[in-house]
């Protein structure tokens, strides 16, 4: 039986060319409960959708919880787990000594994991995981919200 305290979050982007219009989409579940959340923006990237689904979907939290985030975005999970502490510790730099792409976005979801106790969960997308799927169609929609200058 799962934790009725953990949130489960599941989160995806999406982007129609990349760069293009993109966006994002997040589904958040605590036990019985459930919210939905997708924006977008013109001109952007895939992985900066990825990215900034994580953070809308930490930044909706109003407490600090025990947390699950289900992607399927190796970027995003191998970003948080294992690039992080290298590029922090070196400024920002690449071990190839570039900027970090996306900086803005890596500092912003490393400020917001740290209120809360995360687990990251690498979830193969397309593959029929019920929350994956949701949070996939709802970036879709944050696309469609976009390209309509209805973006978040």
């Amino acid at each position: 039986m799962k934790d009725e305290q953990t949130v489960e979050i599941w989160t995806d982007g999406a982007c129609k060319g990349n760069p293009g219009p993109g966006g994002w989409g997040v589904l958040l579940r605590q036990g019985p409960h459930e919210k939905a959340l997708c924006g977008g923006e013109m001109g952007t990237t895939n992985n900066r959708m990825e990215m900034t689904a994580v953070v809308q979907a930490l930044r909706a939290l109003k407490r600090p919880c025990k947390v699950v985030i289900h992607t399927d975005s190796q970027y995003v999970q191998k970003g948080m787990t294992e690039w992080l502490p290298g590029w922090k510790r070196r400024g920002w730099i690449t071990a190839d000594k570039k900027p970090v792409k996306n900086a803005d976005l890596w500092q912003a979801m490393d400020e917001l994991v740290a209120r809360h106790d995360v687990s990251w969960r690498w979830v193969r997308g397309h593959a029929g995981d019920p929350g994956n799927e949701r949070a996939d169609q709802l970036a879709n929609q944050g696309v469609e919200m976009a390209r309509r200058g209805q973006a978040v």
